[in-house]
């Protein structure tokens, strides 16, 4: 699985791309804030954040696989910078006399970065907060698979979307230290001189230049440090790369799996783990059951119950997919002392004891997929398809094992279960938000279909 060890140089250019189209709002509304009536501020900003949503929702269509966090960060900031612009302005109107004219853009002077700053702030801060629960991350986990799936890019996405996270977080808060400790140590409230309009409008639009120039110098020694490894992938090289399918067994018999306590971490080759012993790799772009059947058996040496798990395709590498197979064999661990590859058995006890407590000890794969595999069975066992807890006993956990697995008709590709883990009557104002939803639902249909 060499080729999940290295980055599509297409989506190191578009993570770069989607923080500049980002920033780029920011430099945008408060230029044009700066040369155009006051009043018109808040307009240029939605103007902004329109172009913002439309670029995101193109990026959808496509199917584009390039995280869009910062674009949205930008976005809320942007629609809640107009929100409160517009807010303050109304109150003004109604009578509220006791607002500065510098937050009034019927008023000269009208000072946006008062507000867009600690707007911009607040809003990096909670998207900080929630981290991996934004919607926008759910649905990516969801559609192109978590980091450890996504190898190296995900791992690369995951670094770099936190560090542009807190790097924009950091700015936003820095110059909002500066623009109000300005404002209300050296600035008089008088006429607005040249230094002041330096600090309130250039040095915003001059740090988010700086900081542009600095994200083109880190990604481009970023590219050279990972084409002098050898760990990047070319458009060229992608277009001319053949079909791969990768194939994971996980043997079960009982409540025990087959696994080899000494493989070895792609991440770092002197560790070794607990993983399947049982995986292939075909230069194919499918591949049928019963040649799925015949792998496995031929690696096993003996005939058993083959049941698809589920499987994914690359989001990052053109026709690269991993397929994961259940092979269930009757009686007992003791009926297979040997098998034709070399591993042993393992009580699935001991590796959910080390999954919960030293996911290390755990293949980056194998504990992706026992987490999926826990995720949907306990999900199903605790909740119903509305999100509601089957039992009346709140703190209520049940467990599974192998058995169950065996047993069970659930469809593990299907990710309603997963939906519902992370969105159920545990959620406070489940009711009111899940009625939201539906709500919301249907209006996308309606306009889908108008």
């Amino acid at each position: 699985m060499e080729d999940l060890g290295k980055v599509n140089s297409m989506q190191l250019y578009r993570l770069w791309k989607n923080l500049t189209i980002g920033m780029m709002t920011v430099i945008v509304m408060m230029t044009f804030s700066k040369f155009l009536p006051y009043f018109l501020s808040p307009v240029v900003s939605l103007i902004c954040a329109a172009g913002l949503y439309t670029f995101i929702y193109d990026k959808r269509a496509k199917n584009d696989n390039s995280c869009m966090l910062v674009p949205f960060a930008m976005l809320y900031s942007l629609v809640g910078y107009s929100f409160v612009t517009i807010i303050l302005n109304v109150l003004y109107a109604w009578g509220i006399k006791g607002l500065p004219h510098e937050f009034i853009f019927f008023t000269n002077p009208f000072i946006p970065s008062l507000i867009m700053n600690p707007v911009c702030f607040l809003t990096f801060l909670v998207m900080k907060m929630r981290g991996s629960n934004l919607q926008v991350c759910v649905s990516c986990r969801l559609h192109n698979g978590n980091t450890l799936e996504r190898g190296a890019l995900g791992r690369l996405f995951s670094y770099e979307t936190h560090l542009q996270l807190n790097n924009l977080m950091g700015l936003f808060g820095i110059l909002t230290a500066v623009v109000w400790g300005y404002y209300l140590v050296f600035y008089v409230n008088i006429n607005l001189n040249a230094r002041d309009w330096y600090v309130f409008t250039w040095v915003t639009i001059i740090c988010f230049v700086l900081d542009e120039v600095y994200f083109i110098a880190r990604y481009y020694n970023l590219y050279l440090d990972l084409k002098e490894n050898n760990e990047i992938i070319t458009p060229e090289e992608l277009r001319d790369m053949t079909a791969k399918t990768y194939l994971r067994y996980y043997v079960v018999c009982g409540n025990s799996m087959y696994m080899d306590t000494h493989a070895i971490d792609r991440k770092t080759p002197y560790k070794e783990v607990y993983d399947t012993p049982f995986f292939t790799k075909r230069t194919v772009n499918g591949i049928t059951v019963d040649e799925v059947k015949r792998i496995i058996k031929k690696m096993t040496g003996v005939d058993g119950e083959l049941r698809f798990f589920y499987g994914r395709k690359s989001a990052d590498l053109t026709n690269h997919s991993i397929l994961r197979y259940f092979y269930f064999l009757d009686g007992e661990p003791s009926d297979y002392p040997e098998l034709n590859t070399e591993g042993e058995w393992i009580d699935f006890d001991k590796i959910k004891y080390l999954y919960s407590n030293n996911p290390g000890k755990l293949g980056e794969i194998a504990v992706t997929d026992t987490t999926r595999l826990a995720t949907i069975i306990l999900t199903e066992k605790t909740f119903d398809e509305n999100g509601y807890r089957k039992s009346k006993i709140k703190f209520y956990n049940p467990t599974f094992n192998l058995i169950d697995v065996r047993k069970s008709n659930l469809d593990f590709q299907d990710d309603k279960w997963i939906r519902i883990s992370l969105f159920n009557s545990d959620t406070p104002l489940y009711s009111v938000k899940r009625k939201w939803r539906q709500i919301l639902g249907r209006s996308k249909k309606t306009n889908s279909w108008g």
